[in-house]
């Protein structure tokens, strides 16, 4: 009955569902209470679901790739301090400098400063000490497990030096929203995202090969070092670009990750990689239409999701306790 089952419902045909559901959401997000000004009510709601398109994407594909080069599917980029990092930029610019920022450098000059600074960071943290620790790669988590922890310390520091101004504006930008992002940033960060999602998917295969171990993909004629280096760049623009555009979901891509491994019903990436854009895009998309049109906006979707994520994610380390 398992067998017949399994073939009944192969890895590509979960693809095919979890599109047809993701469309439905999609369109109902799009389509339900549907009233007054109809075209600025539809391009409002477009903005949102590209967002939501654009998080979706970033975080189910950061989070698989890197817990492929880990081999874990409790870590994440989120719990390493990229978010933790992003609340230290917002806290120091509102601290030290102003709380409109640094109004010449402009929208887009602004959401690429956060994106290199984290990226950087990503880049001393992942390549720079990987390098220099001889690929020994859980002391590298371990460090970077410590920096968030100081990010996160540091901040609070400032947020309790703030006035009560400073620090209402700053609560507003570090808290997960879809509905802040400008239609430039969007369009620019789709792009980026394109191009990244080409790149990844022509490499798919290569995924499979890395998650067997450092030792079997050198066997197997694998590049190791070259292609973990370009798969932690990419992550890293990834995970920068999302947390720069809406904002910190420390347990988004944990969530979708780990249930993408059971939905899809494979360890292949070329199913992996799509069955976690669409569940995200459900999630989100799914998630954001039932707090708007059945709970009129009762409670936020990305402290539903933090929620949920982080009950996982003490499940997910009690399950690793040996008894």
């Amino acid at each position: 009955m398992s067998v017949n089952l399994n073939r009944q419902f192969s890895s590509a045909k979960r693809v095919i569902i979890l599109l047809v559901l993701a469309l439905v959401c999609i369109t109902c997000f799009m389509t339900i209470n549907l009233k007054g000004n109809i075209n600025y009510i539809l391009m409002h709601r477009t903005w949102i679901v590209l967002t939501m398109i654009l998080v979706a994407f970033s975080a189910s594909t950061s989070t698989l790739l890197f817990q492929t080069l880990t081999n874990n599917r409790i870590l994440t980029p989120s719990i390493m301090g990229f978010e933790s990092l992003f609340v230290l930029i917002q806290t120091i610019i509102i601290f030290f400098i102003d709380i409109q920022g640094i109004p010449f450098i402009g929208v887009i000059g602004k959401f690429i400063f956060e994106s290199l600074v984290l990226i950087f960071f990503s880049l001393f943290l992942y390549q720079g000490l990987l390098t220099k620790l001889k690929q020994n790669l859980h002391l590298v988590l371990l460090i970077g497990i410590v920096l968030g922890t100081l990010f996160r310390s540091f901040s609070n520091l400032l947020q309790r030096l703030m006035t009560p101004t400073e620090f209402a504006v700053l609560q507003s930008r570090i808290f997960a929203t879809f509905t802040r992002a400008e239609p430039v940033l969007i369009l620019f960060s789709l792009a980026i995202v394109t191009i990244i999602g080409l790149v990844l998917w022509q490499m798919r295969y290569r995924f499979d090969v890395l998650a067997l171990g450092r030792d079997n993909a050198i066997s197997l004629g694998l590049d190791y070092q070259k292609n973990v280096s370009i798969i932690l760049l990419l992550v890293s623009i990834l995970v920068a670009i999302s947390t720069a555009l809406v904002g910190p979901f420390t347990f988004l891509g944990l969530l979708i990750a780990n249930l993408a491994y059971s939905v899809s019903g494979s360890s292949q990436h070329r199913y992996l990689l799509p069955t976690a854009f669409l569940l995200g895009i459900i999630f989100l998309v799914g998630g954001q239409m039932f707090l708007e049109r059945v709970l009129n906006m009762v409670g936020a979707l990305s402290i539903v999701i933090e929620f949920i994520g982080g009950t996982l994610f003490i499940f997910l380390l009690l399950k690793k306790v040996p008894k």
